[in-house]
């Protein structure tokens, strides 16, 4: 287990992690967000002993980062922002060079290095220079180095920046497969990597930590939340729907001929809504329930520290 008390780190006069408390168990993929400049990785850093705190105490299966530091390096697994690895180098050479410093020997070391190879499907670049690899193979290399030594913990900095669909695609189900005996951290701005593959979410803004629940609690918070949505073929006039028993206000968007229906608290209006849409004959495309806007609710959260 993870545990963070009253975390702190300052630069000069600049907080830029102030008083945040954690615990984080195994089978646990927890994404961490929070807009540019929140404190997401220093906060990684310090998890991982890059950096000291200012304050506060972190402790990895009982052992504390300021007394164990090494102990605690050896279970974890970290891809920093930007995956930093030697150029010249191959990808297999620098796996087997990262392999043997975290401690691998003989055939095992070999077989590691050809299994996470696998893993991350890097066989098409492994004897190319790294300095010659795309933005999205460098991604993978640095994944591959953090996941080499099979460790306890993965920390992984914006783990699909510079990736394509596909690519994120398989990174994320690789995620989810590692997850299910380890503790996963995912620094991201990327809001569908949260309902992609994590079970809970944090966000930090202006280094404090303003949310932490599952996703779902997260989709809650949201005012679209429950609403009801109609896609209109054509132009129609749907204002007899804000009328109706339940609904506590419509969201009109005209340019997309979409209409948005707002229940009051506790109340079901997807029947009637559905019912008068057949009534009235209007000329409805798709209609759903809105299972919450995760974009707004980061914008509410992030932006109501910042005023």
């Amino acid at each position: 287990m993870i545990s963070v008390k009253n975390l702190c780190k300052s630069f000069g006069s600049f907080s830029a992690v102030n008083d945040i408390s954690f615990d984080i168990r195994p089978g646990e993929v927890v994404g961490f967000l929070g807009p540019n400049g929140a404190g997401k990785s220093t906060t990684m850093k310090m998890l991982t002993g890059f950096l000291t705190p200012s304050g506060g105490n972190i402790s990895v299966d009982d052992l504390s980062i300021g007394q164990d530091s090494l102990k605690i390096k050896q279970k974890i697994g970290y891809l920093p922002e930007g995956a930093p690895a030697y150029d010249d180098m191959t990808p297999y050479q620098f796996l087997l060079f990262v392999a043997k410093i975290r401690g691998l020997k003989g055939k095992y070391r070999i077989a590691r290095v050809n299994d996470v190879v696998e893993q991350v499907e890097l066989h098409e670049v492994l004897n190319k220079p790294i300095d010659n690899l795309s933005k999205g193979f460098k991604r993978r290399v640095g994944l591959a180095q953090a996941i080499i030594h099979d460790p306890q913990i993965l920390i992984l900095d914006e783990p699909t920046d510079g990736l394509d669909p596909n690519q994120k695609h398989q990174v994320r189900k690789l995620i989810q497969n590692l997850s299910k005996d380890k503790i996963v951290i995912i620094s991201t701005h990327i809001l569908e990597e949260v309902t992609a593959v994590c079970n809970r979410v944090m966000i930090i803004s202006k280094g404090k930590l303003l949310f932490d629940g599952t996703p779902n609690a997260l989709n809650q918070k949201s005012k679209y939340y429950g609403a009801v949505t109609l896609q209109f073929s054509y132009p129609a006039d749907a204002s007899e729907l804000a009328e109706l028993e339940g609904v506590a206000s419509m969201e009109e968007d005209l340019a997309n001929r979409r209409v948005t229906v707002f229940p009051l608290p506790g109340a079901e209006i997807l029947h009637s809504v559905t019912e008068h849409a057949k009534h009235c004959r209007l000329p409805v495309d798709s209609l759903f329930v809105e299972q919450g806007r995760l974009d707004q609710v980061f914008r509410d959260i992030t932006q109501e520290v910042s005023v």
